[in-house]
């Protein structure tokens, strides 16, 4: 099976996640039995398509997808399904609903027509194609459900605001089990090497308590790492730390580091414990912690978050968007976190490598005006609504 996806044009306002189509369009070969046959995907703008309407059908104007079967089936080529990029896009905002989600119904469409459906041939004829249509289109999207983004909270801003005045007082114990309570699929909690916030107490109660998964953020420390592996949390994040940070800064240079880092890899897996880095959304990041054998990527999202520019905040998504796509393709699994808040998480939850958002401070902050259960409840939808209509 070959699939292959050309854009020729821009949407200035919206990142085409080319990796995406090819995912979905592959998918859509296996389900209609064809899936050891090619196929090719055009992006091109309203003139092109309009010019091609034009030349081939006689008619004027663009239209939303157009299919060019080949001639010579027997070799196992299907032929080319032509989109207007935006006049899908007019559409998708018409219809409520995303881009990638119109631009997979118009290539469900498209391939159709290539199988040899035509709706212009009467209307049993376009009832039974829409049919399949809604059939694949619903198949599809279930299949999509099952790997659906996950919310986990870190519960550290809990411990620090107990600590700031020496006391027992909010417990993270009892808020990670509000937390659960509430529908978070896991809890995340940083040991670090000066116990500023999350204390040996609370990671040994947590171990005991949490009913979902915890996962475990530290450095790469001696005495933290013993600790990991007596404690044997779900999983654990590697991080970088330094002392004089207010929070994690940026990633892990797990290019410059991957000696140190495969022993701590190593020593984890050889107790059964899943690695993921924490790391800058950079290719050679990406394929360095590939190569020292990672189970998970964390996605650095706080320059996206901190962007003062829809410019830089858009260029920023697209390199989580793109290094997701190639943790995905490389085997590793994909998580992402840092600054996330109620106004920026729906566009990286949407992307459908990644498997889970790591989330605290917001929440916690937001917890503060209406109750801890009441704020992860309202993050856990936002992460579920854009899971579903990537």
């Amino acid at each position: 099976m070959s699939v292959q996806c050309t854009i020729n044009c821009e949407l200035p306002a919206v990142y085409i996640n080319k990796r995406l189509l090819l995912r979905r369009a592959a998918w859509l070969l296996r389900k209609n039995g064809v899936a050891d046959h090619s196929l090719s995907i055009l992006l091109i703008n309203d003139d092109e398509i309009s010019w091609l309407n034009q030349h081939y059908r006689n008619k004027q104007g663009p239209t939303n997808v157009l299919s060019f079967p080949l001639e010579d089936y027997p070799f196992k080529e299907l032929g080319d399904i032509v989109i207007s990029a935006e006049t899908a896009y007019v559409e998708a905002q018409k219809l409520n609903i995303s881009l990638h989600d119109r631009l997979t119904w118009l290539i469900t469409h498209g391939l159709l027509h290539l199988l040899g459906h035509d709706h212009e041939q009467g209307e049993k004829e376009a009832l039974a194609m829409w049919d399949l249509e809604q059939k694949l289109i619903s198949q599809l999207q279930q299949s999509r459900s099952i790997q659906m983004a996950q919310l986990a909270i870190n519960v550290d801003h809990v411990a620090t605001v107990r600590n700031a005045r020496g006391i027992t007082e909010p417990d993270p114990v009892a808020a990670a089990s509000i937390c659960e309570l509430a529908g978070a699929a896991g809890i995340v909690v940083h040991l670090r090497e000066d116990r500023r916030h999350i204390n040996d107490r609370d990671v040994r109660l947590l171990r005991e308590t949490i009913k979902t998964r915890m996962n475990l953020e530290m450095g790469a420390n001696k005495k933290i790492i013993e600790i990991a592996l007596g404690l044997k949390p779900d999983m654990v994040t590697l991080v970088p730390e330094k002392r004089e940070e207010l929070t994690t800064e940026g990633g892990l240079d797990v290019a410059g580091q991957k000696k140190k880092l495969a022993k701590t890899i190593a020593k984890m897996r050889k107790a059964g414990i899943p690695v993921s880095l924490f790391i800058d959304p950079e290719e050679k990041q990406v394929r360095a912690s590939y190569d020292i054998g990672a189970t998970y990527v964390e996605l650095h999202t706080g320059r996206y978050c901190d962007a003062t520019s829809e410019s830089e905040r858009e260029k920023e998504y697209k390199f989580i968007a793109e290094s997701a796509d190639e943790a995905y393709e490389m085997g590793l699994r994909v998580n992402a976190g840092h600054g996330l808040d109620y106004q920026t998480t729906s566009r990286i939850a949407a992307l459908d490598t990644i498997e889970e958002l790591s989330i605290g401070h917001a929440i916690i902050a937001r917890a503060i005006y209406v109750g801890l259960d009441q704020a992860v409840r309202e993050m856990k939808k936002i992460v579920h609504d854009a899971s579903m209509i990537v």
